[in-house]
């Protein structure tokens, strides 16, 4: 009797056994945390979007790839204030033994279309000093309305987002001489 009860565990304490000492059945360890960057990442960089930070752990969490990527922090690191969850970082990090140590933190800008560049507030100021007829621009708020009402950059005329998504250029001005005007957008308010 003994014996039978001995042989309906012996599959179960096999399949145990080789789940626990046998070999990992993804291709790495099991229940740690992957150490290299994903492939697409270049050496020691992370970048997507962080899902989460810790200041009593010290950990950041970021997804990249749609896995969640895990790194510490400490007091050498710079740009903490960048690890806001939901919005898209770069991380660059060194190993510590097996932990990956963030050592610099930057906000991801998203990469602007060809054709468009980035102005400077100082040049911005510029255009305005001069007007739209002299400096020969149409500056556009994007911002819901409501925004631009509470307040916008002298000169703007609002355009909502929302609504260049649905309409297209059709609110754009339609000075006949649009093709020698620089269009200029903000969003965000004043920078």
């Amino acid at each position: 009797m003994h014996n039978k009860q001995l042989r309906k565990w012996i599959p179960f304490l096999l399949l145990t056994g080789l789940l626990v000492s046998g070999p990992p059945l993804s291709g790495s360890r099991a229940f740690a945390a992957d150490p290299a960057p994903q492939a697409s990442q270049s050496a020691n960089t992370l970048t997507g979007k962080v899902t989460g930070k810790s200041n009593k752990a010290k950990t950041i969490s970021i997804e990249v790839k749609g896995k969640n990527e895990f790194l510490k922090f400490d007091d050498k690191t710079t740009g903490l204030e960048h690890a806001d969850e939901g919005e898209a970082a770069v991380i660059q990090f060194e190993m510590r033994g097996d932990d990956r140590f963030a050592t610099t933190i930057k906000p991801k800008l998203a990469s602007l279309p060809e054709g468009v560049k980035e102005m400077k507030s100082e040049e911005l100021a510029k255009f305005v000093a001069l007007g739209p007829d002299e400096g020969k621009y149409v500056l556009i708020d994007s911002r819901p309305a409501a925004a631009y009402h509470e307040g916008h950059i002298p000169t703007a005329i609002s355009i909502p987002d929302s609504v260049m998504k649905e309409s297209g250029a059709a609110y754009l001005p339609g000075d006949a001489k649009l093709k020698d005007l620089q269009l200029i957008f903000y969003c965000g308010g004043y920078t």
